[in-house]
């Protein structure tokens, strides 16, 4: 029989599911993947576009056909376009004819009449659905969703999107695909997640270091309308052997089949991230690109430093190279910037910055990351300062994450491992467009105080904001004005900053004359001379609650891989964080969910930090109701609190194909631990593994110092 060779592994959503099961009722064997078929440019649906414009486009549509009969046949190939809401749009067929064993491709073309285009703002999308017929008979289908754009990069006049210049900067993050406690190992509505911080944020585009990220996550930068750079895997190493980079252009061809038909994908980059390869390499990278994707639309990046880097589409460069690479006729982005550090080995750096250290390193993160140039490292004001040419950046790091090769974390985050977010975060926010409005995440003017009103706060109110003008009132007496201090060309909505606003001295004399209810910072936000933005901060009083809050986005599924952080805030009775707050908090579980993570990781009992304590809950298999408690290990006299919170998790979406076993429980009683015999020929094994360890990384250091060499040069 046949089968559909198809697009993706993951892309074919909640319909893939249900069409597979129609074409194995036919007696169908499952479909084969682009990479699978091993053909340049092959295997499944290849979607591509051109003429693209508000009246109409031009949707290709290349299938792959494989005839699985010991006979030959006549099939043919349908192809549907659906709207948002399931109306037929555009639809053709064709046939084609298999000799027994043979495969073969059919190329089609619909045409769209005003299409909903999908651009950052409004991330439009589109079902196409592939249906393969034998003797009037569905035997194999397939559903991708697809979005219809064109992308162009034309060098000094800047990114083009739909036929259109893009008015704005495109700034964004670097991602690791990483959560706090479970690693690489993120669920599919975690992923999604992540997606929706930074689109709230106002970010547009995310770099995938050094890898393809996870399908779930390049789903959601297709849902929410975040462009993403897809990167080869591989870092500062290179191997001479012939071997190495046969497999790595093995690995660009897959990620291109995989990821050729998302319309999030903005540049490809083949190549291996800061690492000094030949010139060779370079050249057969952006052939094997551009040979997997032979349509418009098919960038491929690279730093500039490399070799074979005037060969490319794009240049990775800072805004002070521009110039060079505008007579070039090149179009520029830079991949990282935002980190700068003392040395690679001490990593102190102003960027580096734990939640818990509180307000003043925040803050001086937040002045790092936007205008201040400290040493050399790029900030988002010199961006906006850049020509059209230069068409944006990617911060280093979206959050907090650990890397491996380092004792340390890595501080550098908008959000700490468990997404929460730093003042940085909140800076970051302030340069969205207020006068946007978006469906599918957090947008308009906002107005954040980056002051909690602590005995160590500082003496400045720092205040972020996209509104033409701020006004603070101060323990309802001091009302303080300002206009950001904007310059011709530079940061959109720089921090605004009330020197000397808030005294402690000042709150503390409140209290005692007993009008705490005074005690306060009002900040609002105006645009055309309307409050359009409010927010409001109180110093936190006596610790008399522990409240629960859920980190989700997406309905939780029963499918024992979804996962949602749930926070435990130390308040006073008004529910203001009581940021200096370092109660060790006790979770227990109960019901269809349970806790990732015990004492070996400091996950339960979890130590609260700027007055929030997270814990990551998985769901069982089985649709209900999870139970979360929360207690103080050491409650104290006058302050005992718990705190519980339910969630309902709804059935999973598909039907699982394994047998779930039973996973013996480990029982740990709090305070007590068994210790065994100690086995020293393990810890003889584990010792050297870690000297072989150390070895390898002194190899990686070397590499790492001879590509900062060709840097300089």
């Amino acid at each position: 029989m046949f089968s559909d060779i198809f697009s993706s592994a993951f892309g074919a959503h909640a319909a893939f599911g249900g069409i597979i099961g129609q074409a194995i009722a036919w007696g169908v064997k499952r479909g084969i993947y682009a990479n699978e078929a091993g053909q340049v440019a092959g295997g499944g649906v290849f979607v591509s576009y051109e003429d693209v414009s508000d009246q109409k486009a031009r949707v290709n549509v290349k299938t792959h056909i494989v005839n699985d009969r010991e006979s030959g046949c006549r099939v043919v190939v349908e192809s549907t376009l659906l709207d948002a809401v399931g109306k037929q749009v555009a639809s053709t067929r064709k046939s084609l004819s298999l000799s027994a064993g043979s495969d073969g491709h059919v190329m089609q073309q619909l045409t769209v009449r005003n299409p909903s285009l999908w651009h950052p703002d409004t991330p439009n999308l589109y079902r196409l659905r592939t249906s393969v017929y034998l003797n009037g008979k569905l035997c194999d289908a397939v559903v991708s969703r697809i979005g219809i754009r064109s992308i162009e990069f034309r060098g000094a006049d800047g990114l083009y999107i739909n036929g259109k210049p893009f008015g704005d900067k495109l700034m964004g993050v670097n991602r690791h695909q990483d959560y706090a406690y479970i690693g690489n190992a993120v669920p599919n509505n975690l992923h999604w997640l992540d997606v929706k911080k930074m689109r709230d944020a106002g970010f547009r585009i995310i770099r995938s270091a050094h890898y393809p990220q996870d399908p779930a996550f390049m789903d959601a930068c297709d849902e929410l309308g975040m462009f993403i750079i897809v990167a080869t895997p591989g870092w500062q190493y290179w191997n001479p052997e012939p071997v190495f980079e046969e497999r790595i252009l093995s690995d660009i061809r897959n990620m291109v089949r995989r990821d050729r038909n998302h319309p999030s994908v903005l540049l490809w980059e083949p190549v291996l991230n800061e690492t000094a390869f030949p010139e060779s390499f370079a050249q057969n990278a952006y052939r094997a690109t551009h040979e997997e994707y032979p349509a418009p639309g098919c960038y491929a990046a690279i730093d500039d430093k490399s070799k074979g880097a005037m060969g490319y589409d794009v240049v990775y460069t800072a805004p002070k190279n521009e110039a060079f690479y505008r007579n070039a006729g090149k179009s520029c982005f830079t991949r990282e910037y935002g980190d700068c550090v003392d040395d690679w080995n001490s990593h102190n750096s102003y960027s580096r910055v734990a939640r818990e250290w509180g307000e003043e390193p925040q803050i001086r993160q937040a002045q790092h990351y936007a205008r201040k140039d400290y040493g050399g490292s790029l900030t988002v004001d010199q961006f906006y300062k850049s020509p059209r040419g230069h068409i944006g950046g990617a911060l280093w790091h979206s959050f907090d994450h650990q890397r491996g090769y380092h004792p340390d974390p890595f501080w550098g985050g908008l959000m700490d491992m468990f997404r929460q977010p730093k003042y940085s975060y909140y800076m970051m926010m302030s340069q969205r467009d207020p006068h946007l409005h978006l469906e599918q995440a957090d947008s308009g003017p906002m107005v954040y105080i980056a002051n909690a009103m602590t005995p160590f706060s500082p003496e400045d109110i720092v205040v972020y904001t996209n509104c033409d003008s701020v006004r603070v009132i101060v323990n309802e007496k001091d009302t303080l004005v300002q206009v950001p201090l904007l310059e011709e060309k530079g940061i959109r909505h720089p921090p605004v900053v009330f020197k000397g606003a808030y005294s402690f001295v000042d709150v503390r004399a409140l209290h005692r004359a007993g009008k705490p209810e005074q005690c306060s910072i009002v900040a609002e936000g105006f645009l055309d001379g309307k409050i359009v933005a409010r927010t409001k901060n109180m110093p936190s009083k006596r610790n008399e609650q522990l409240v629960l809050t859920v980190d989700s986005g997406l309905p939780l599924r029963a499918n024992g891989s979804d996962m949602v952080t749930v926070i435990a805030s130390i308040t006073d009775k008004d529910g203001y964080v009581k940021r200096l707050s370092q109660e060790t908090v006790i979770f227990e579980v109960e019901g269809e969910g349970e806790l990732v993570g015990g004492r070996e990781v400091e996950a339960n009992p979890r130590v609260s930090r700027w007055g929030t304590a997270p814990a990551l809950i998985r769901t069982t298999t089985k649709a209900g109701t999870i139970k979360i408690k929360a207690r103080l290990l050491h409650p104290g006299i006058q302050f005992h609190p718990q705190a519980v919170i339910e969630i309902a998790t709804l059935p999973a979406e598909r039907v699982a194909l394994y047998r779930e076993l039973p996973v013996p429980q480990k029982t740990e009683i709090f305070g007590k631990t068994e210790v065994g015999e100690i086995d020293f020929n393990e810890i003889e094994r584990l010792a050297r593994e870690e000297q072989e360890r150390i070895n390898e990384m002194k190899q990686v250091e070397q590499q790492q110092r001879h590509f900062e060499s060709t840097e300089k040069k």
